[in-house]
């Protein structure tokens, strides 16, 4: 192959992590910038391909580059566009694929962040030979990427499958979502629904907790798995509540594209059987039998710290 590495680049809201990868997904190199640090974004471009130099001249220089893969928050395969993201320092339309394209003279593709990690999960991942899954990715938000027939579901505008703003909690006082509408699945089902399902609890029960001896306005997802690992009843209760609410939800996206696996990844996944077995429970209580106990639920095998990455260069590939 005379082009044997793609970049694959993860824009977070808070850094960006570029890597260099090769078709067995090995990461060679990476390096990293602050996203936030930059308000315009031709000076975010110039310092991002400052330092991708740094680590692509010792492979071979951009000869050796076949293209480049971004996961970012509202990104938009179709036009390469990062549109209208909240936690970007730039607003409104932003060319993103185009910029990214002209600067490092190679081919860009761009989709949102859960597509990408989609991606990565079909190329290199759990879901590798699969052409029917569905990827979940719980962290701050919750994220999903369908793919059907081996295929990325984008829809008529590029942005299909945002699972995680499907609604729950169909009452007037449901949860309000980042979104701006209430009752969304990410509201309850992320690491930060964890937190709230956890002060709501710790307020509504006299049970003897650990999570009574901290702040409850900085209670994490992490200290609730801590709690329950110890055998705390509350944050077993928490858990218990959370899964079983996103096996609810996952039941609907098996009736929808009948997958062969879910597979889910990020930050709550670290809660491993206390989140998965009210998810699993919860998900074949509500399916029709022909899909009882059919779907494979799994966490992702990609190391958290490639994920991203690899994410996004499986779009190079392409």
């Amino acid at each position: 192959m005379d082009k044997p590495y793609v970049l694959g680049l993860d824009l977070g809201g808070t850094n960006s992590v570029l890597g260099i990868v090769d078709a067995r997904g090995h990461v060679i190199a990476r390096t990293s910038i602050k996203t936030q640090q930059y308000t315009d974004i031709n000076d975010y471009v110039e310092a991002l391909y400052t330092e991708a130099i740094k680590i692509i001249e010792p492979v071979g220089g951009m000869d050796v580059i076949r293209g480049l893969g971004a996961g970012a928050p509202d990104g938009n395969y179709y036009t390469g566009n990062i549109e209208f993201a909240p936690n970007l320092p730039w607003k409104g339309i932003v060319p993103f694929a185009q910029l990214l394209s002209e600067k490092f003279g190679v081919p860009c593709t761009v989709t949102n962040d859960a597509n990408a990690a989609a991606m990565g999960e079909m190329m290199y991942g759990a879901a590798r030979g699969m052409k029917n899954f569905i990827m979940i990715t719980l962290g701050t938000g919750v994220g999903s990427g369908i793919i059907i027939d081996g295929k990325m579901v984008y829809g008529h505008d590029g942005f299909a499958g945002e699972l995680g703003h499907t609604k729950i909690d169909h009452t007037e006082n449901a949860r309000l979502c980042g979104c701006g509408q209430r009752g969304c699945i990410e509201a309850y089902a992320s690491a930060t629904g964890v937190a709230r399902t956890a002060r709501e609890i710790l307020a509504k029960t006299t049970k003897k907790t650990v999570l009574r001896d901290l702040n409850p306005e900085e209670i994490t997802s992490y200290d609730v798995f801590k709690a329950a690992e110890q055998g705390d009843e509350v944050a077993k209760e928490i858990f218990d509540y959370t899964g079983n609410l996103l096996g609810q939800k996952l039941a609907d996206f098996v009736a929808f594209s009948a997958p062969e696996a879910i597979v889910m990844f990020g930050g709550l996944t670290k809660a491993g059987h206390w989140i998965m077995d009210p998810v699993v429970k919860a998900l074949n209580d509500n399916v029709m039998p022909i899909w009882k106990n059919k779907v494979k639920v799994m966490f992702s095998d990609l190391k958290e710290a490639d994920a991203a990455v690899l994410g996004a260069s499986a779009l190079a590939w392409e």
